[in-house]
């Protein structure tokens, strides 16, 4: 029991981006008091268990909640510049999500098998628009727009993520237990970006490249060939073209969810238009700013709703209490219903009854 409450607190701690004097002054205590609880040599009181609940945002029942998680591997971008401290907060948040998002999945007898193909050999470039290919091919996804890329990559095994904050983090892929896959993005982020980077670490998940190869390359073009392939490029744009409309580019944006500079390179990949036009376009972008802040209206960021979906279907059915959903919320009902008002209109009922 002492080791389990010392993991829980160190993993809160963590998450809350607190070292162990800061964590002290704000309930009082020693730091060196709380490194010995977290190294399950002494047992907080209850007391200080609830001073602890309060200052790490937790319910006191959280210190007793065994993990359904072995291990828990994470490989950040090599362009990531994160702080430990950072990384740690990042790691215990999304520890703390996958463990309620378990919790519930338990309860019903779903497949959660790890359907990813085998590994997606790759010899030259050109082969990743194969791979691509091949992986809508296996999803069943057309040659169409991917509406919910989220919805999508969870229907097949692999969870994903969404996480506040954290200026130099963009997306990165874990491995829960050396199988199942979590792809974790940044919240706060448009639409377009966000779905480029969920398909961009799906590439590192299905690719095995040669040494020579450049890995973060090839995952963006695996990317935009995965949010665009080829036939669909070419029945957009046409096979050849001296220039492209900016506003075209944006139409296609807020069609196939990719940015209008993505749309550049995919049309540079396939040679719709030469490197000469690319860099020509791709300055112009810069000149104007479209290379931070595309213009017009953003695509709004997509949501992981699967696992309230559950939670509410499990409270619906009796499963569980409105108190357990509330923890595997993080949030009282109460509050999560009026924070779901705001975003998508006043119900029209007391949903509750």
């Amino acid at each position: 029991m002492k080791k389990l409450i010392g993991n829980r607190l160190k993993m809160a701690r963590h998450r809350a981006g607190l070292n162990l004097r800061d964590l002290g002054k704000k309930i009082g205590i020693s730091a060196q008091a709380i490194s010995k609880y977290e190294r399950g040599l002494n047992v907080p009181g209850s007391d200080i268990l609830l001073r602890l609940s309060e200052a790490l945002g937790v319910k006191a029942e959280y210190f007793f909640r065994t993990t359904p998680i072995q291990s828990f591997h994470p490989v950040y971008r090599k362009k990531s510049c994160l702080r430990l401290k950072d990384e740690r907060a990042i790691i215990a948040q999304i520890r703390d999500w996958l463990e309620r998002y378990l919790k519930i999945e338990a309860l019903y007898d779903l497949d959660e098998s790890y359907r990813l193909p085998e590994k997606l050999r790759i010899a030259r470039e050109e082969d990743l628009e194969e791979a691509a290919l091949h992986l809508r091919k296996n999803w069943s996804l057309g040659l169409g727009p991917v509406e919910n890329l989220i919805e999508t990559l969870e229907m097949n095994g692999i969870k994903v993520g969404r996480i506040d904050g954290h200026r130099d983090f963009e997306s990165c892929t874990f491995s829960m237990d050396n199988t199942r896959p979590v792809i974790v993005v940044k919240k706060d982020v448009p639409g377009d970006r966000q779905r480029f980077s969920l398909a961009h670490e799906l590439g590192h998940l299905v690719l095995e490249l040669p040494g020579s190869m450049d890995t973060e390359k090839a995952a963006n073009r695996f990317a935009g060939a995965f949010l665009v392939p080829r036939d669909a490029v070419l029945a957009e744009l046409g096979e050849k073209r001296k220039s492209l409309n900016p506003f075209e580019l944006y139409l296609l944006k807020h069609k196939y969810g990719l940015s209008m500079l993505g749309w550049l390179h995919r049309a540079e990949d396939l040679a719709v238009i030469s490197g000469a036009t690319a860099k020509r376009m791709v300055e112009r972008f810069r000149r104007k700013g479209w290379n931070l802040k595309e213009p017009g209206n953003q695509i709004e960021p997509e949501k992981t709703e699967r696992m309230t979906r559950l939670v509410f279907r499990a409270l619906e059915e009796k499963i569980i209490t409105e108190s357990k959903a509330s923890e595997l919320l993080r949030q009282p009902l109460d509050a999560f219903y009026r924070n779901e008002s705001k975003q998508h209109g006043e119900f029209p009922i007391d949903i509750r009854n």
